[in-house]
This record gives C-alpha cells, structure tokens and sequence, in this order.
C-alpha cells in the first residue's frame, strides 16, 4: 500500500473572512478560507482549494489582471506571492501589520497596499527582473487613522484611499504638477467604500453608517500635467451629495461591504443585517434588493461582465453569487457555521456525509467538492453518521434523543428512530445487510436496537456502567461490539438476544472501536493514547501501539500544563493492513497492523490562528504576572470564560482549538478524509495534471509554442509544450499535428519526453472524443518504445496464456465432436477475436514484452 497522501481539497468550508475575487474570465471565484485559498469554478461545476497555506488566516487577496499571479496577506501581515497557473508560493513578505486592502493597478504594472495609516505601492512581480519581486515604489502619507479601501482610475494614474478619520484622499501613483494629495470630507462615520468611475477622476465615497456621496472632478485623466515646476496650478474638485443610501439616525442597519463595477455602473452594498441593494450611478436608481442571511456580508465582488456577484457572509460561512438580471443563484454554499464532528464516505466513494454541532447533516459530491443536499430536520449536534450498504440512505444520530434516515433519492427524512425514554445519543452503526440500526446513549448508558423497515425499538441493551462512546458491526458475523467510558468493550450477538457474549477489559476509557474489513480484527483508542487490537472469536488481544508521543504535544495558550492527548477515532485501511488514527491534536498517524509501527504522520494544518497549535510553552509571551495569554488586555483580547469550548454570545474571547474529530479511508483506500477545525480535507494519492515545468528558459512561452506550431515544427511544439506542461497547450499542439507525421515525430523523440507523452495519451484517452486519433498516438507510442512497458508484462503475459489455452481447448472439442477443417477454423477464430484484433507486429510485441 502506498502512503504518499498529499492534500487534495477542503470541504465543508466555502468562507471564513477575507474579500472575494472573481478571474478575468468572471468564469470562477477565489474565496479565502482559513489560511488556504479555493477557487470555485462556475462554468464546469468544480471547487478546489490551493495547496497553499499562511501561517495564520488569510484577511485579503489580490488577483493580478492576467490572472497568472495572486497576493495573499494573513492577519499578521504576511503576504504571500502565489501563482494561480503552478499553484505555488513563489515569495513571502512580511508587512508587519495587518493590511486591509491589496489591488493590482488596472495596467499590471504595481500594486497598492494599506497599511496602518500609510499606502505602499510597490512594482507588480514578474514585469521587471528584480531578483526582489517586492520592490518598494513609494510611500504614501495623509491619514490619522487607519485605511479601509482603495480603488485605482481606469489608466492607472492615481488612486484614492479611504480611511477611518471619515475621509477620502486622491494620490496621483506618478508624480502630477496639478495633483499631489487632495482631501475630501464630508462623512460622519468611517469610510466603507471609494470608487473612482470609469474613465475619470469622479469619485464615490460610501461610509459605514449609509452615506453616499459623489464627488466630480473638474479635470480630467488626460488633463493631469507631468511634473514640472512646484507652483503649477492645483487640481480643484466640488463636491455634490445626491441623497443618502439608507439614511442617517438609529434603526438602520450597518454598511459592511461595497462593490462597483464601471463599467455598468452598477453599485452593490451589503449590510449588516443581511441586505444589499443594487443602484444605478449617479443618479442613485434603486434596482434591486435582497435579504441573502441572517448575518452580515462580510465581501461583495463582481465579475468582468457585471453579471454575477459574489457575496461571503463570514459568520454562517456562506459564499453566495447572483446572477441579478434573471434573479437566480449561480452558486449556493454553506459549510458547517460551527464544529464538524463526523464524516462516513459513500460505499462507491462518489459522496461523502458530514453532521456538524450545528444540527446540520450534509452531502458531498467527493469529484466536485460541492454539498448538493443539507437535512435540517435534527435540533441539536450531531454525533455520528453513516451509509446503509447500498448507499441511497444516509442515517444520523444527534443529542437531540432522535435517530434520523434520509433517503438520497428523494432528499427527505423518511424515518425516525426514537428511545422510550429522553437521552442522548453518542455514536451510531448499522448492520452489514442494513437491516438493524443501533445507537448508543451518553445518559442512560444504554444501546438501543431498532428496525430499519419497521422503525420499531427491538431491544436495549445495557450493561455498561459509563456513556457508550463507540459503536461497530462486524462485516462478517452477526456481532455488535461497544465501547464506553467505564473502561470495557462489550460484544453482542444483537440477534439472539443474549446479552453480552464477551467483555473486554481497557487499560482506560474507551474512545473507539472499529473492526477489521473482514471483520477478523478489532481496533480499540483508548483515553491512555493506546490503540489495542483484539480477536473478536478469542476474546484475546493481540497486539498493541502506543501512540502518546506519535499523536505529538500541545498546549493552549490559556494552559498552564500541556493537556492530555488521545486518539479519539481509529479507521481501518481498505486491505486491513493499516489503521488510520487522530484525535485532538495537528497530527493524523497510519500504523501499521502487523509491524505496530508509525509508518507516515500528517500535520494537517500549519495555522497559528488556530490555539493548541504551540507544542511548548512560549518564552516571549511570559511576563512578571503569568502568561500573557492569562492576563486581560485592554484590546479587547479578553480572557475566555471557563469552558468555553465553541463560539457562542457569551464568550469574552474565543479561539478555536485545533482538533480531528473523525477519520474515515476511502472504499477504494486511494483517499482519506478527516474532519478538522478547518473543515472537511481530503488527502489523495491520485493527482491532477498540474503545472510542473522542467528545462524552462525565458522564450519558451505559449505564443512561442503556437508560433513554432503555425510553422510546421511539429516536433519541436510538441517538445516545448511539454516543456511548460499546460495541459490546453498540449492537447492544441497534438490535435493540430497530420497523422501521417506521427510516426516520425514519434520515432525521433528523445527519451526524457516518451514517458511524459504515454502519460498524457493515456489520461487523454478517457476523455477525449478523437479516440481514434488518440489511438494512433497509442500505437506509435508503443511500437516504437514498447519496451518501456515492462511493469505490464505479466499482464499480458497472462493475456497471451489465456488466448492459447483458449484455442487449444476449442481444438480439442472441435476434433473431439467430429467438426470439419472449416467449422473448427470458425469456432477457433471466435476463441481467438481479441488476439485477432491485433496486427502482427503487436502481437510481436506483446511476446517481446513477456
């Protein structure tokens, strides 16, 4: 079994905090979440997030306007230099202080930033050969307090700043004898929003409490004058206030986001309340409104077209785009608002289904990373879900006293299981034919047994003297084994009704069980951090792994001692060779069964925003009083109350704990999921076709490749294609290649490029609609370089085995019954149609391959 996962995608978060960005193409939308960025494809239905991460959570991103490259700044003020094509930091800068707004000028060539009370442009990357990509242009000064927003003119020639101090300031990014710094007032409350409009230095300026204001320039962008002289005439403005966007005075909701797309000039407000309105500029026609939440938006964007807008609304994590001229949703997510505790795959591993503290149970699509189905019907957390064998019914178990079934056919709750008695239930399984549903109880330490046709309670069994924690089937017998907080492992034989048949003593409380695929092996977590195995027929352990040091140390900031840590969930691989553990900690470990050794450990988040993320105590925090984390601060970083464990109304201060909740393999053992504080993450060991050059020099580009191309260099385009490793440029430059030339090209190809060409043509062939093309590729390929094709050859050396066997038992039968010369050769010739279907030379080669 291989064991070289790598992170694959993140579920079950679409938003955290930050602003949206739409690509050039207005075709897909960039949402930061945590400290990883997705990108939402809308045209082809797809999410998938970076394999990028900050140190802490990402606030604000900027898109450069050839979509090649993007800025990501975290909380602390670290930015990372990222490239969308490779999906790769290609630099870090540290601006040592939290930066609200990042923007590419509308040419490319710099980008602004707001920083504290400052602005820094600096040179865009990439358009000079500065072995620094952050080169500092100028520094920009004005405020009295800190800047919220910016917006560049249309020629990138200037731009404007809005501020806290309820001002709004224009700076020409070029020195300009008529304009240095102008300041405009006029606001009561800090500036939301400041957009210049398209083609011109007008300008509107939107504040927090609902006030719009236009300001037209008496200049215009071609008047601005080059620098010449100090005493050249200044710019001259006048203000004209048209009316209020919602009013002044008590009762009104906050301004939270603002967009403003020029070209249409159409402007988007969002409030705290949930509402945006769509006006027209400048005269300020109303033209649409809508309540999306119950939260407040949190970030608007509009695509290129001014078609769609993107809303994130950070509290109930919603990302939202609207298509406002036919009023319908392009995208409608939500993740989990609140902690996710469970995650069951599908038996085709197609979906996953998650239950959250949020009473939520949802259903993903694992190829597309969208949730297409969310039941409400449950009260209060879920504790456990799972799959029935066919896989077109999902069950859940909550601490609201009900067990629910959802039909995925239909999307509705079909069934619901209850107990005599009010309780809670902790874990949830199901029988291999799907036939008997149990549920274990926090309260009454109980397991309740029902039906799945009937709905009706079979039985409760009791027994134990602590909260059921865990519950599993074995795949193979009819056994039920459970394990609870008072140290046992109880087996039950559900169907005969006898009670216990076998009692098995833990060293401490248990926290999982789980059995083998096969259903010869039982895996139990336990409070010590050990994992022990047991052989369900004996009653006798078999094996045992201790994991303290493996599932790693860490210590909450508030935390005078380093607290205790355990797996809390324990998956079994697809082949039973490995086990797959987690629990309150950073760290996902895989064992190996037989050797009882760590074979890989996951650190599946490097987030500092997250607490528990420190493994020692922190030096620098210690003051003469204690920790600092101890100590209320007058920033309003107060000390959390005791207890607190999730974000609620009554928490001074809340930060969230780094933990895995639940592991789960894939069927097919080539995934694993896990459901962590950041959301639901998959790691693979199938990757896409990525960006991966190889021998790159400064003139191998995509328009050098498609010049090369219109030439009728067909084998030097196909080199330098691969050179860059675009898989669009590729299939243009195979597609475009005459057949009669593929033989050549093939046979005068250096070896580097064969293994990387058999690559492609395999992943294209499952595809593409040019099969036959493709095939041609394919047989070239393998006529010229089979011998590359070693690692088949027992493959079709079994093939080649089969075929004679084949035909020598069809000639027997035919001698055997009397047939002619002509109906044996018709019988054999049936046997042999596959065998026929190659041509000599492949049948040559096949035997030099064996």
């Amino acid at each position: 079994m291989k064991f070289a996962y790598k992170f694959s995608n993140l579920l079950g978060s679409v938003y955290r905090k930050g602003n949206l960005l739409f690509t050039p193409d207005g075709n897909s939308v960039l949402s930061p979440v945590g400290n990883r960025v997705t990108v939402f494809d809308l045209k082809n239905n797809r999410s998938e997030t970076l394999q990028i991460e900050g140190r802490m959570n990402i606030t604000c991103i900027a898109l450069s306007p050839d979509g090649c490259t993007f800025i990501a700044v975290c909380e602390d003020g670290e930015a990372l230099l990222c490239s969308l094509v490779s999906r790769t930091v290609l630099h870090t800068y540290h601006f040592h202080a939290p930066i609200h707004a990042v923007r590419f000028s509308p040419d490319g060539r710099k980008f602004a930033v707001t920083r504290e009370s400052k602005v820094l442009v600096f040179h865009a990357p990439g358009k000079s050969r500065e072995y620094n990509p952050f080169v500092l242009y100028r520094t920009f000064y004005g405020p009295y307090d800190e800047t919220n927003c910016l917006d560049w003119t249309s020629d990138s020639s200037a731009f404007c700043v809005g501020s806290k101090d309820m001002n709004t300031r224009v700076y020409g990014a070029r020195r300009f004898s008529n304009l240095i710094v102008y300041s405009m007032s006029g606001h009561n409350d800090e500036i939301a929003g400041a957009y210049f409009e398209e083609n011109s230095l007008d300008l509107y300026t939107i504040s927090a409490n609902g006030r719009l204001n236009v300001w037209e320039c008496d200049t215009d962008l071609d008047g601005l004058k080059p620098y010449e002289a100090p005493d050249e005439e200044q710019k001259q403005t006048k203000l004209h206030t048209y009316k209020e966007a919602r009013g002044e005075g008590a009762g009104f909701s906050k301004i939270t986001s603002t967009a403003f797309h020029k070209h249409t000039h159409i402007l988007v407000t969002g409030f705290q309340d949930g509402v945006f309105f769509l006006h027209e500029m400048p005269d300020f026609n109303l033209i649409h409104s809508l309540s999306i939440s119950d939260q407040s938006i949190a970030s608007i964007e509009i695509n290129k077209s001014g078609d769609w807008i993107a809303f994130g609304c950070g509290g109930l994590g919603q990302l939202l785009v609207w298509e406002w001229q036919s009023e319908t949703y392009v995208l409608k997510q939500q993740g989990h608002y609140n902690n996710m505790n469970c995650v069951v795959y599908s038996p085709d591993g197609q979906h996953l289904a998650t239950g959250g503290d949020d009473g939520k149970v949802k259903v993903w699509n694992t190829s597309s990373g969208f949730c297409f189905v969310t039941f409400t019907e449950h009260l209060a957390a879920i504790t456990g879900v799972i799959f029935n064998q066919k896989g077109q019914v999902v069950l859940s178990s909550s601490l609201d006293g009900t067990v629910r079934a959802f039909d995925l056919n239909r999307y509705r709750n079909f069934r619901t299981f209850t107990s005599p008695r009010p309780c809670q239930f902790s874990c949830l399984t199901i029988d291999p034919s799907g036939d008997i549903v149990c549920a274990g109880a926090l309260d009454s330490f109980e397991i309740f047994v029902w039906s799945m046709q009937t709905g009706r309670l079979l039985e409760v069994l009791a027994g134990h003297e602590g909260p059921v924690s865990s519950l599993s089937f074995s795949p193979s017998q009819e056994l039920l084994a459970s394990g609870s907080w008072d140290k046992t492992v109880k087996l039950w034989d559900v169907f005969e009704n006898k009670g216990a048949r076998e009692t098995l003593n833990i060293m401490s409380d248990v926290l999982s069980v789980t059995f083998r695929p096969d259903g010869g092996e039982l895996a139990v977590s336990s409070l010590n951090a050990q994992i022990s195995f047991w052989d369900p027929q004996l009653a006798k352990q078999v094996g045992s792994i201790e994991g303290r040091h493996d599932i790693g140390y860490s210590r909450k900031e508030q935390e005078k001692i380093t607290a205790k840590k355990a797996f809390n969930t324990v998956c079994y691989s697809a082949d039973g060779q490995c086990v797959l553990a987690a629990g309150r900690s950073k760290n996902v470990c895989i064992y190996s069964v037989a050797n009882q050794m760590l074979i890989k450990k996951f650190e599946i988040s490097c987030n500092m925003s997250f607490d528990g993320m420190e493994e020692f105590l922190d030096r620098r925090k210690m003051t003469e009083f204690g920790s600092l984390a101890l100590v209320d601060t007058e920033e309003g970083k107060d000390v959390s109350l005791p207890g607190v464990k999730k974000g609620d109304m009554s928490s001074r201060h809340w930060k969230p704990e780094v933990r895995v909740s639940c592991v789960q393999f894939s069927p097919t053992g080539r995934a694993w999921a896990a459901t962590t504080t950041e959301g639901l993450l998959i790691y693979s060991l199938d990757s896409t076709l990525v960006f991966d050059p190889f021998d790159l020099e400064m003139d191998i580009t995509p328009s050098n490749v498609k010049s090369t191309l219109a030439k009728g260099e067909y084998s030097t385009a196909l080199m330098l294609s691969f050179r860059l490793n675009e898989q669009s440029l590729i299939q243009e430059v195979m597609e475009n290649i005459p057949i009669p030339d593929v033989e050549v090209i093939i046979n005068n190809l250096p070896d580097i490029y064969v293994d990387k060409l058999m690559a492609y043509v395999a992943t294209a062939i499952e595809s593409t609609a040019h099969i036959e093309f493709y095939l041609i590729w394919a047989r070239q390929l393998l006529m010229q370089h089979g011998p590359r094709c070693d690692h088949n050859k027992y493959s079709l050396q079994y093939l080649l085995s089969l075929g004679r066997c084949k035909r020598k038992f069809v000639t027997q039968v035919g001698s055997d019954s009397g047939l002619d010369q002509e109906e044996e050769e018709g019988s054999s010739s049936e046997a042999e149609l596959a065998m026929e279907s190659l041509s000599d030379s492949d049948s040559d080669l096949l035997m030099d391959n064996t």
